[in-house]
């Protein structure tokens, strides 16, 4: 069985865990720990990259001994050290690339530079049922919203994405428009609960082809934000109390709508049978429900990744790592550093004998 402490601090969570393959294959989360910079970032309104690293120097430490003791491992008996090192806030990602090839190269273990976005796609294999390739990933993660279809072999290619504000990106903007706070994904949710998702017709932003009509598998947000905007400064003419509940509810709901629409049509015109939903945003209630009741409509098997593992984690990061060794990946150089951007089609350049960056 391989056994893998696995590290993320791409953005403002810190995050170690050991996970492993058991005898069936599927992937056990030994330990895990996460120390959440979110109430300290949310008096910013956002994320400030400066005090994410810090606070990353300052926890990650911690959080290695913590998932260690509870393993009872030691480096030394693990099948390798791996770590996130794209994409991401730069200085954030530095701390664990340095940190997870520090110890491997002290402990003489194999080191595994982790693509962020892949980390995601394998979290839906930390569920009670993990999928089997090949299926259709919908990714709905902090600034990405995108469609992949992961092959027999796991490869993996786009099929859609945003053009602009991504569906995370998009809920952190309306909550601090209707004053909710950060991050926006669950302030939104929680008062939305008692909200009339029918009051506001709001638009389902398309992009248009060079041809003529719309590409059927991409988003945009931008516009939906815009008329948020808008509808907001109406009510606010009319005089009176904004109805938060109903503009939150209303909004949710074409999200949902929006997500699960493409990617049924996506997955239905690609001859895949399963759907995964992963990334921060598939922790949203209403999306989940829809998602479930619109592919067992269209006999699209939904897997969702759970709950505690949707948001970033170092648990599928490690899941990630697993699935490259199982592939017959043996490290990534010990030169690699990290890039704030690096696409997910590229995610094999990080096993390279030359460093991709």
């Amino acid at each position: 069985m391989q056994t893998v402490l696995a590290l993320e601090t791409s953005c403002d969570e810190s995050a170690a865990a050991v996970v492993r393959h058991k005898a069936d294959g599927s992937v056990e989360v030994v330990a895990s720990r996460i120390a959440s910079q979110v109430e300290e970032h949310a008096l910013w309104g956002g994320v400030v990259p400066e005090i994410a690293s810090r606070r990353h120097v300052e926890a990650l430490p911690a959080l290695v001994q913590e998932v260690l003791r509870e393993s009872a491992l030691s480096i030394s008996e693990l099948n390798a050290v791996a770590a996130t090192v794209a994409p991401g806030l730069a200085g954030a990602l530095m701390v664990a690339s340095v940190t997870g090839r520090t110890l491997a190269a002290l402990h003489q273990v194999p080191f595994l530079g982790i693509h962020h976005l892949e980390g995601h796609l394998a979290s839906a294999a930390l569920g009670e049922q993990a999928p089997a390739p090949p299926y259709l990933v919908l990714l709905v993660s902090g600034g990405h919203t995108e469609l992949i279809r992961v092959g027999l072999h796991g490869e993996m290619e786009r099929l859609g994405r945003s053009h602009d504000d991504a569906a995370g990106e998009a809920f952190d903007k309306v909550a601090r428009l209707l004053g909710l706070g950060y991050p926006g994904g669950p302030a939104i949710q929680a008062i939305a609960v008692s909200g009339n998702a029918k009051r506001f017709s709001l638009p389902k932003g398309r992009i248009s082809l060079r041809g003529g009509g719309f590409h059927p598998y991409d988003f945009s947000f931008s516009g939906l934000k815009t008329a948020m905007l808008r509808t907001v400064e109406s009510c606010q003419s009319s005089g009176g109390d904004l109805p938060l509940a109903d503009l939150a509810a209303s909004f949710e709901q074409v999200v949902a709508d929006v997500l699960v629409e493409r990617a049924i049509r996506c997955a239905l015109d690609h001859n895949l049978t399963q759907l995964v939903m992963v990334g921060g945003v598939a922790a949203n209630q209403r999306l989940r429900l829809l998602m479930a009741k619109q592919g067992k409509q269209h006999g699209v098997a939904v897997s969702i990744a759970p709950l505690a593992y949707c948001t970033d984690n170092a648990a599928m990061i490690g899941a990630a790592a697993l699935n490259r060794l199982s592939r017959g990946v043996l490290s990534s150089s010990d030169e690699t550093g990290v890039a704030a951007r690096w696409p997910l089609e590229r995610a094999d350049a990080l096993y390279d004998a030359s460093p991709a960056f």
